[in-house]
């Protein structure tokens, strides 16, 4: 941490919101070829709709889960506790990553609406900047909508990079 408790420049926070949607998948491999820097914090975030398992997460409900580091993410056994299956593609996509450029990476799972729990990741974990997929809706879809991805890029306090589908 630099003086006055903020972090120093190199410190990074970048997160990357992941659905495992091919457009998520675009948008972290953009992410590792645009963006990341030696030594940077990878916070990939998951937001999973309340649904039968709302008791258990109850104690995470407004906080998220705690911050999952890299092993216990890639351990399949120990994501089913969260209702995560996580993707081989994904999963050699960080590992390779985290090895070429030293980061430390970490999952943060959130339950609730996707565009509130995102602008809340970025709050929480203080992070610098998102980077997320975008789904391919069409202009006038995503207002009829309301989009995610409208929502964050007006409510996030973070530069937020929108990677679009091929």
């Amino acid at each position: 941490m630099a003086a006055g408790g903020r972090r120093a420049d190199d410190d990074r926070r970048i997160a990357v919101a992941m659905d495992y949607s091919a457009s998520s998948k675009r948008a972290l491999d953009w992410a590792i070829a645009n963006l990341l820097r030696r030594g940077d914090t990878v916070v990939v975030v998951h937001v999973l709709h309340h649904g039968g398992e709302e008791a258990k997460h109850a104690l995470w409900g407004k906080s998220g889960s705690p911050l999952i580091p890299l092993s216990e993410f890639r351990d399949p056994t120990a994501m089913q506790q969260y209702g995560i299956h996580c993707d081989a593609e994904v999963l050699d996509m960080l590992d390779t990553a985290a090895r070429q450029f030293e980061l430390t990476v970490v999952a943060k799972l959130y339950w609730g609406d996707a565009r509130e729990k995102l602008c809340d990741a970025v709050e929480e974990q203080k992070i610098d900047t998102l980077v997320m997929g975008s789904r391919g809706l069409g202009s006038i879809q995503r207002i009829l909508l309301g989009s995610v991805t409208n929502y964050v890029l007006s409510n996030a306090s973070c530069p937020v990079t929108v990677v679009k589908g091929k």
